[in-house]
Order: C-alpha cells, then sequence, then structure tokens
C-alpha cells in the first residue's frame, strides 16, 4: 500500500500539464531555499577572512592632496545611483600630512565598511589619494579585504611639480608634498615594494595632466593602466576634472561591476562616455 500524501486528491485532480507546473515550481523554491539557507550560513564567505566575496561592498573613495571630498562628490552620486554603498573618506591635516597616516585613517573607514556589509571593497583613490591606497594595499593586507583599487591621476611614483614647489619654497611643502617628490624615501618604497597577492588594480591617467608629472607616474607594474587618450584619442582631460569627467566615470562604473577588470578599447569610447554621462535608467548628476 502506497503512503498517503497530504492534498494527494487535490494534486491527482490536476491536469498533467498543471502537474509539471506545480512540480517544476516546487523544486524552484526548495533550490532558492537551500541557497538561502548556505547564504545564511556564511557559505561563500571567503575561509580566512569571513568576507562574502560574492557580494559587492561599499565603495571607499579617497581624495587628492588638501583633501578636498568635494571633488568625488559627482562620482559617488553616481556610484550610489548603481545601488553601492559610496563612503568618501576625510584625511587627517587636510591631506597634506604624512601619507602613511593618511593610510592608517583610511584602514579604519575599510574596516567600518567591512564590519557593515560583511564583503570586500573597492577603492577609488584620486590624486595623491591613489598613492594613499597603495600605502594601504601594502601596510593592511589588501588582498584580503578589497576586491579592486581604482586610481585616477595617482603620482604612484611621485611628480615633478612636488619637487619644484619644495624648490622654490621649502616651507610651503608639507609632509605629503615632500613625500610625492620622485626618489623621496616613501617613492623608494613604493617602488621596491612587492606586487603580489594584491587586489585588481586599474590605473587611470591623462596625457593632459599638468599636475603629475609625467603623466605615466601614473602606470603601475602588474595593474590595468590606461591611459585616458587610449580609449578617446580627442579627449582633453585636465588634473582636477578627472573624477568628474563622462570617461573617466563610464571606466569607473563599469570597473565596479561584478565582470573582472578589462582594457577599455578606442571602439568603447563612446559607450562609455555615454554611460559617464547619463548613467543606469538615465540618471543625470
Amino acid at each position: 500500500m502506497s503512503p498517503r500524501i497530504p492534498g494527494g486528491r487535490w494534486y491527482a485532480r490536476l491536469s498533467p500539464r498543471r502537474r509539471m507546473f506545480h512540480a517544476g515550481m516546487s523544486l524552484v523554491l526548495a533550490a532558492a531555499a537551500l541557497l538561502g539557507g548556505l547564504q545564511a550560513a556564511g557559505a561563500f564567505a571567503h575561509p580566512a577572512t569571513g568576507l562574502n566575496t560574492g557580494r559587492l561592498g561599499a565603495v571607499v573613495l579617497v581624495p587628492g592632496y588638501g583633501g578636498n571630498t568635494g571633488s568625488l562628490d559627482v562620482l559617488a552620486d553616481r556610484i550610489r545611483a548603481l545601488g553601492r554603498t559610496a563612503v568618501l573618506v576625510r584625511l587627517p591635516g587636510q591631506g597634506t600630512g604624512d601619507l602613511q597616516a593618511q593610510a592608517t585613517v583610511l584602514n579604519q573607514y575599510v574596516v567600518r565598511e567591512l564590519h557593515a556589509l560583511a564583503a570586500p571593497v573597492d577603492i577609488i583613490g584620486y590624486s595623491a589619494g591613489g598613492v594613499v591606497a597603495r600605502l594601504w594595499d601594502m601596510q593592511y593586507h589588501g588582498a584580503q579585504k578589497a576586491r579592486r583599487i581604482i586610481t585616477l591621476g595617482a603620482p604612484l611614483h611621485g611628480t615633478r611639480l612636488a619637487s619644484a614647489g619644495n624648490a622654490i619654497a621649502p616651507g610651503a611643502c608639507p609632509a605629503a608634498c615632500q613625500e610625492l617628490i620622485p626618489g623621496s624615501t616613501l617613492m623608494t618604497t613604493l617602488r621596491k615594494a612587492p606586487l603580489t597577492s594584491r587586489p585588481a588594480w586599474l590605473s587611470l591617467w591623462s596625457g593632459d595632466d599638468q599636475v603629475v608629472r609625467p603623466p605615466t607616474s601614473s602606470a603601475l607594474p602588474g595593474a590595468v593602466n590606461v591611459p585616458l587618450q587610449s580609449v578617446c584619442p580627442t579627449a582633453v582631460i585636465q588634473h582636477s576634472q578627472l573624477p568628474s569627467d563622462p570617461l573617466v566615470i563610464g571606466i569607473v562604473l563599469r570597473s565596479i561591476a561584478s565582470a573582472p577588470l578589462s582594457v577599455p578599447r578606442v571602439w568603447d569610447c563612446a559607450s562609455l562616455q555615454a554611460l559617464g554621462t547619463a548613467g543606469p535608467l538615465g540618471f543625470r548628476p
């Protein structure tokens, strides 16, 4: 005698097509419940960090020399329009103090967001903020905390502008300025630092940059290095325009998605500029 199934009479009265539909829906709901249970149990958590590596965490934005967070407002708003959490770092000493101390402050922000969302962060460093991100990566085990790092016009090997400023008026060149001089102790340390076991890195810069001299100081061995004019040859983008330029915003929005980092090509120019101008659902800054 076969076991009695609750509701069996109701089920028996269904047509074969309806039986198949209900059976399929039952499988879908069971799979969803199983997936939800695994996620709740942390089945997708990184074994070493406990972070959910399958989820997109906060985007932490680091301003440049001077610590002006307003320079990143447009980019932060565009990131939030995607439904992501965007956090602006407020640097000590108005962003002109010791860069290693700034990296410590960045780590405090990162740790807070890791606790809040339990997912790896993405970091965007503008100008000297990119150097801060590089220091943070080196000192605070960035590979365990960040999914990827994006730098915009970052003087990762220093800038001649800092050299000139220090030569003309040494008293007006504070700690961060001195550390950004090519060949400084800090720049030498970064140049010698190993680039293994770190987050995926994207470095963007413009050939029109008059602050980071030469602009190729932004190139980082092992990173995805993108001079913006290689994507849009006629683009004219000054240093101060980097965080709000449509091309830059388009590349950043594409790069913080779940897909792996890729090198944008010249045929992507129009679509990236359009993404950076209008964005998803026609959003405009």
